[in-house]
């Protein structure tokens, strides 16, 4: 059997690592050999990381297991572990939540709500639930809930358990895509692209975001500049499956070649990621780039990935373009049946 020092040492191992799946093979390791030691409090320790490890690498629902189980040990026995980290990962999983269309819009409310009385009875401010309730609000299609959503939880005062103000001012700026602003857009990313608000993962998923924003305004060669550099940010990395969407969308209109570059090396992240809406974004993207390709270059072979589920002749890009368009279709319809809209189906154009 396993001993504490084999737990410790996995540990160690996992947090000299980079988030990726190494790193996560290795705290799942530990949380397994804690649950056969019985060691509970270690147990905890390592799904938390589990946690914050997988949702940032692009392993959503390995993060939403290893969470049910660190809440429920945490309701057993309060005394024992910190609201506070808890906290954090609720949020995370919060953020999470609506990418999966088997959750019903009753059971995210419920998790929002419970998140909320959370937070208000370990006397932080209520500006996280109105912040998470508008992220929520977007994902599921509710624009007025989250532009009420919006003026409230930005009337409150920040504290220790905000989200970081990069990631809130690009939740904002996504608020005003899905409206339909693009003058406002640009303005919201503003202290973004000025290198004034920044974190793990901003400017990489802005830069994406505002590429057909300033496609619609005319403004192609600030977009391209914009494209580069966003796309050597998030190259390589499974986390940004709708990044690389993003990118794919404007490249299609503006240099397909570029555009079938960014498909045949991010492919393999999209093709197995856990979070099935970017995916599904992925492939929407996908099959209007492969189109507009076969019109330039007819013969041209795409390169897939060995393990990529699909049967037919990659040569034939047409009905390449019909794989990818039928999966993206199939799964907007399940989030459409879920939020009780056609708003998943209209991001898909």
């Amino acid at each position: 059997m396993k001993t504490e020092m084999d737990f410790e040492e996995l540990m160690d191992e996992a947090y000299g690592l980079p988030n990726g799946p190494a790193k996560l093979g290795m705290l799942e390791e530990a949380a397994r050999v804690a649950d056969v030691s019985g060691m509970e409090e270690e147990a905890y320790e390592a799904r938390s990381e589990i946690v914050e490890t997988a949702t940032f690498c692009g392993y959503p629902m390995k993060a939403l297991i290893a969470f049910s189980w660190q809440l429920g040990k945490f309701d057993q026995q309060p005394e024992e572990y910190d609201e506070e980290t808890l906290m954090w990962s609720y949020k995370w999983i919060l953020g999470k939540l609506s990418s999966f269309p088997e959750v019903s819009r009753d059971k995210m409310m419920e998790l929002l709500e419970d998140f909320g009385q959370r937070f208000k009875s370990f006397g932080y401010s209520e500006r996280s639930y109105w912040y998470y309730r508008f992220r929520i609000s977007m994902d599921i299609g509710d624009l007025d809930e989250a532009g009420s959503s919006y003026a409230k939880f930005r009337t409150m005062d920040r504290d220790f358990m905000s989200d970081c103000e990069a990631c809130e001012q690009d939740e904002m700026m996504r608020y005003f895509i899905l409206a339909g602003d693009d003058e406002k857009v640009l303005e919201m990313a503003k202290p973004i692209l000025k290198g004034r608000m920044s974190c793990a993962e901003i400017p990489h998923l802005t830069l994406s975001e505002i590429l057909m924003p300033l496609y619609r305004l005319g403004r192609t060669a600030e977009a391209d500049k914009h494209q580069q550099k966003g796309y050597r940010l998030i190259k390589g990395q499974n986390d940004f499956v709708r990044s690389f969407a993003e990118q794919m969308d404007y490249l299609a209109r503006t240099n397909p070649a570029k555009g079938i570059d960014v498909l045949e090396e991010s492919l393999v992240y999209a093709m197995d990621n856990e979070d099935p809406f970017a995916k599904m974004l992925y492939y929407a993207r996908t099959a209007p780039l492969l189109r507009r390709w076969v019109d330039e270059s007819p013969e041209y072979r795409l390169r897939l990935p060995a393990s990529f589920p699909y049967e037919g002749d990659p040569g034939d890009l047409h009905k390449l373009a019909d794989y990818f368009a039928e999966y993206a279709r199939a799964a907007a319809d399940k989030y459409d049946q879920r939020n009780g809209n056609r708003h998943v189906s209209s991001l898909l154009g």
